[in-house]
């Protein structure tokens, strides 16, 4: 039954959605670094129009990740995107290793 509980309330963080506001107080940079990280394609554009822009909760982690290469290894950006997209893969395997582990 844990279970059960686990996979509903995992569903409904998945479906929050976030404005630009709250992706940026979150992860804690500005809009404009939001709109360039999108305009240079290494963040996806979540709308053509960005009045409509609303995020996943799994951008707040992959802007937390860029935003603190870029800050704390002075990381060019498509370098920053390019570490995201590799732990992402690597907590996509991590956690199909654990779903066949069980």
């Amino acid at each position: 039954m844990s279970v059960r509980r686990t996979i509903e309330i995992t569903a409904t963080i998945e479906e929050t959605r976030l404005s630009v506001d709250d992706l940026c107080r979150l992860g804690q940079v500005t809009p404009e670094w939001v709109a360039a990280h999108i305009d240079s394609g290494l963040l996806p554009a979540p709308a053509p129009d960005p009045s409509q822009w609303q995020f996943g909760t799994q951008a707040v982690q992959r802007v937390r990740r860029m935003a603190w290469l870029e800050r704390d290894f002075d990381a060019v950006p498509e370098l920053a995107a390019l570490v995201a997209d590799l732990q992402d893969e690597i907590d996509r395997l991590r956690a199909a290793l654990r779903r066949t582990a069980r």
